[in-house]
């Protein structure tokens, strides 16, 4: 068999989710780098495999998936242990509610390219920049505080690490890489430190991996 290939880039939040959930499911692959700073993704070549000009993108089993989440949803499927999302109903869904309040509430508003439009196009200086991505962070993280706080256990469901995690600890490092305090939620930062501690989730650190 093929051996699964991840085009990511070493610090990008999408990318880092799919490499804890290829460690969790102990899924060996090979990595390409895709340097986002240099303009890798919008090459002809990379548009071939990618429409969307997007890392992460992941070839395994003949097929070529982008979309974080899509790529982790197929991994669950095809690899069922362990599980990434709780089979009960109301537990799969405040998993997917956490997953999605940074995945789709804090994350597009702070990836790297629009972050690029901000200070390119729209010419806004560096301090406007980091104000907008400190604010969208702070108001996403307030309410997963919240909604993590009543049933989170070691992790943000329970005592076994979720989608959520996986979700949560490349945000939490990026938040920090642009200098955000995180102290006002404690419950996630004991959660990203819990989570960070596991062999699967340290291996995928941008500083574990390298360049």
């Amino acid at each position: 068999m093929t051996r699964p290939v991840l085009f990511d880039y070493v610090r990008s939040t999408a990318s880092y989710r799919v490499r804890i959930a290829l460690n969790l499911k102990g899924v060996d692959h090979e990595r390409v780098q895709v340097n986002l700073l240099e303009g890798a993704q919008k090459t002809e070549d990379y548009r071939a495999r990618n429409p969307q000009g997007l890392v992460p993108m992941l070839e395994i089993d003949g097929h070529r998936i982008g979309q974080s989440l899509a790529i982790i949803d197929y991994l669950d499927a095809t690899r069922p242990e362990p599980p990434l999302v709780p089979a009960d109903p109301a537990a799969r869904a405040r998993v997917l509610a956490m997953a999605l309040g940074i995945v789709c509430d804090i994350h597009p508003l702070n990836n790297l390219r629009v972050l690029k439009y901000l200070s390119g196009p729209l010419g806004q200086p560096e301090e406007a920049r980091n104000q907008w991505y400190a604010h969208w962070v702070a108001e996403g993280f307030a309410a997963l505080e919240t909604m993590a706080r009543d049933g989170a256990g070691r992790f943000l469901h329970g005592d076994v690490p979720t989608l959520a995690d996986i979700c949560l600890v490349p945000q939490m490092f990026n938040a920090r890489r642009f200098g955000v305090p995180v102290d006002a939620w404690p419950t996630l930062v004991r959660i990203d430190a819990e989570a960070s501690a596991l062999p699967a989730f340290a291996a995928a650190h941008p500083d574990a991996i390298g360049a």
